[in-house]
């Protein structure tokens, strides 16, 4: 039997949806990359203003982060807001690929259904709460920079996440589902080396980053069968790296800069620490014996994420009472034409299963996790299967979207109602958490004074603004 405050909330929906799709629209037209999501954060934060939110930023010394806060007291029920696009991705609401500007970012992940519908459960639940008479805090984390993992693990460095009794998130996907998940640490530096230019045919009076950034590569491909292979293939222990910049670029000049940039997924934050520092000695040695200088650029790291069973119960049960995302014949003749494109068998996602232990990718949502019980909603978009791709911009800025993100709206809203409403549930929620933290206390695997990337991506967008 559906509560009052779960009228209240689909009531809200219901009355109010058309502002929302507006918002998410207007994100979707303008799509930008992490530390860059100026106007969406302006958009966000104007929009729960306007519906009576105190709203906090800069928050952790990121320009598009923000905290919005409404209601005071206990319990404290987080959302969590992201926003920022994906470069290359640009495309039109249109089953074939077409970009509307070719090499521009583009909507890719639905960042901007997942943040609106933040902001839909956020301010449904206050409606339900002022019509009602409950008593309680809501808190929106808007987090930039999510495909870079950058915003969550400054905020969480720098206190924002305090205090918080349990935080309910959704991502779009290509299928629902409500799975207590875990996904694996993670860490993200650069190692920029310089040296000393000199003639190739005198090579010996120059000192080349570039053959230090070669060496610490050949140490890191050592260094493999000297960590642990990881729990399982889907959560293998993994580092990629690159040479991200190098020169001059001329073959018969000895370079005297180069950076090799190096991301590691590891099972647990002890071992991202503990390979951090082994990557470091495979940079500093490699600087030794070429005679060069490297300095380490600590761009982010993450957190594996603790999964909560109670949680993830209470999003499936009303997911079930809501039901699933509803297409109709001819939105799902759209994403068939898509897949038809791409050469993929046509697919739709089963009825939603049951909750499970789940796997998914790295993200660092991961910082929530260690503060609070944690629960991720995800819900059916339209195209798969894959996703960061063109299909999923397509869908992410029509009727597919407007759909999905009305559903995310109200499941998450009736679960955080369920919470309020029943403190023994919340209790519950946070014993477990308390019992798989096994004494362990959230800490920022950011070294001291670590800076933001605030410019990591400005350069890309300064082109397409």
């Amino acid at each position: 039997m559906q509560s009052e405050i779960k009228r209240c909330i689909a009531a809200y929906i219901e009355e109010n949806r058309d502002a929302y799709h507006k918002l998410s629209k207007a994100i979707w037209d303008k799509p930008e990359l992490g530390m860059e999501e100026y106007e969406a954060h302006r958009l966000h934060t104007e929009f729960l203003r306007e519906r009576g939110f105190r709203v906090e930023s800069p928050v952790a010394g990121m320009p598009t982060a923000y905290v919005a806060t409404f209601g005071e007291g206990r319990p404290v029920i987080g959302f969590s807001a992201e926003y920022d696009a994906l470069p290359g991705l640009s495309q039109k609401v249109s089953p074939h690929k077409e970009a509307i500007r070719p090499g521009a970012p583009g909507q890719g992940c639905g960042h901007n259904l997942l943040g609106v519908a933040a902001l839909l459960a956020a301010c449904a639940l206050r409606d339900a709460m002022q019509k009602r008479g409950f008593s309680g805090t809501i808190k929106i984390f808007g987090t930039p920079a999510e495909e870079l993992c950058i915003g969550k693990p400054f905020m969480g460095s720098a206190g924002v996440f305090d205090g918080v009794d349990l935080i309910l998130d959704w991502h779009p996907w290509a299928g629902s589902s409500a799975h207590y998940v875990t996904c694996p640490a993670y860490f993200n530096v650069k190692y920029h080396y310089r040296g000393r230019t000199a003639h190739g045919n005198a090579p010996w009076h120059g000192r080349s980053a570039l053959d230090a950034a070669i060496l610490q590569a050949h140490a890191i491909e050592l260094l493999r069968e000297h960590y642990p292979p990881g729990p399982s293939e889907t959560a293998a222990h993994t580092i990629n790296y690159t040479f991200s910049d190098t020169g001059p670029e001329f073959a018969s000049v000895v370079p005297d800069r180069a950076t090799l940039w190096c991301i590691g997924r590891f099972s647990t934050a002890e071992l991202v620490t503990a390979i951090i520092g082994r990557v470091d000695a495979c940079a500093e040695g490699a600087a030794l014996a070429t005679g060069t200088t490297v300095t380490k650029e600590y761009i982010t790291a993450t957190h594996e994420m603790i999964p909560n069973e109670t949680v993830a119960g209470v999003l499936y049960e009303n997911l079930i009472a809501e039901g699933d995302v509803a297409f109709t014949a001819e939105e799902k003749a759209f994403v068939a034409e898509m897949q038809k494109e791409e050469g993929q068998a046509p697919f739709w996602a089963a009825a939603v299963p049951p909750p499970v232990s789940a796997a998914m990718a790295v993200t660092d949502a991961a910082e929530y996790s260690w503060v609070a019980p944690y629960g991720i909603l995800i819900l059916n978009l339209g195209p798969g299967p894959g996703w960061h791709n063109w299909m999923v911009a397509a869908c992410a800025g029509g009727s597919h979207g407007e759909k999905t993100l009305d559903k995310a709206g109200r499941v998450l809203a009736s679960a955080a109602a369920d919470f309020l409403e029943n403190d023994a549930l919340l209790q519950r929620a946070k014993a477990e958490w308390a019992a798989k933290m096994e004494g362990r206390t959230y800490g920022s695997l950011l070294p001291a004074g670590a800076s933001v990337p605030l410019e990591i991506n400005k350069a890309t967008m300064d082109k397409y603004r």
